[in-house]
């Protein structure tokens, strides 16, 4: 005997039967007979299961160097603007290779004037000499060793801006590496979460120390079943729902975008369908987004024309 599994319908294919069915099985009469507020499905031209959440996401931030942190000064739940200190590491390594750095280049910048002083000189004087060979008044052999030492003078200062290049690379990068010893906030939001603490050991590649949540547009974005595809475009009013027992009308919003490529599902319950299921994310933009959190599973209705 072939048993059957009393197993419910996923959600999209409960609407879209709802949808298509709603049309369904009703002769002139009474249809004419029959109010407008009878085939409250009508009234939508689709409807998705989405999350509320906010452009761009959540940013997960971490130390972007090894280290100790020394400085955490902001609380979890704490508001921060941006560019804020979230957390520090003991830098004093970092200090002192910096100050080396600066000082090399302070060195090979100062040998580089003294060269560019003799060479001044030195060619002044090879012109000099030079010249008198010219006229006869002086010795050729004086004249040719000017030149040469002008030349090797030039070739000292050469090779001294070049050492001063080279330092002045190693005290950017010198910088850079201090700089990275400090985490700022790269926007201005909330600190969903704080996991970093004084004293503990950090890498760049660990786990994040900072969820921020961002001071951005709030959204919904919803999975919109493949049946419903054509009947959803960009500029599109909806009407959001609470994904719960009583439904309740949370606001409003309009859809900004659908993705051009199929996904997988993540709302859904059921997880043969979850698995099999490709829908298309619809990115919607909120009336007013207060009161809403971010993953908060929502009911979109998307209105008719």
């Amino acid at each position: 005997m072939i048993r059957l599994l009393n197993r419910p319908a996923p959600l999209s294919i409960c609407l879209a039967l709802a949808l298509a069915l709603s049309g369904c099985g009703r002769d002139d009469a009474a249809s004419a007979a029959a109010p407008a507020a009878a085939n409250p499905s009508s009234a939508f031209a689709a409807v998705a299961r989405g999350r509320i959440d906010v452009e761009g996401g959540l940013l997960k931030l971490g130390m972007a160097a090894d280290g100790v942190l020394a400085r955490v000064p902001v609380r979890e739940g704490e508001r921060v603007a941006a560019g804020q200190e979230l957390a520090a590491l003991d830098a004093n390594a970092a200090q002192a290779d910096d100050r080396i750095a600066k000082a090399k280049l302070a060195q090979a910048r100062a040998q580089v004037n003294l060269l560019q002083q003799r060479l001044a000189q030195a060619r002044v004087r090879a012109q000099r000499l030079g010249a008198a060979a010219a006229a006869g008044a002086g010795d050729g052999q004086s004249a040719d060793d000017a030149r040469d030492a002008l030349a090797q003078l030039q070739n000292e200062a050469d090779s001294a801006r070049a050492a001063a290049d080279i330092a002045a690379a190693q005290r950017d990068q010198a910088a850079w590496t201090l700089q990275r010893q400090t985490l700022h906030a790269p926007v201005a939001g909330q600190l969903a979460r704080v996991a970093a603490r004084v004293g503990m050991s950090v890498a760049p590649h660990g786990a994040p120390l900072f969820v921020l949540l961002p001071d951005g547009e709030r959204i919904v974005r919803a999975e919109l079943n493949a049946a419903f595809l054509d009947r959803v475009h960009p500029g599109m009013r909806a009407q959001i729902l609470d994904d719960g027992d009583t439904q309740r009308v949370l606001g409003a919003a309009k859809v900004l975008r659908l993705a051009p490529a199929f996904g997988a599902s993540t709302l859904e319950d059921d997880p043969d369908v979850r698995a099999n299921e490709r829908t298309v994310e619809c990115v919607l933009a909120l009336d007013k987004g207060e009161g809403l959190r971010i993953g908060q599973r929502v009911l979109v209705r998307f209105l008719g024309k």
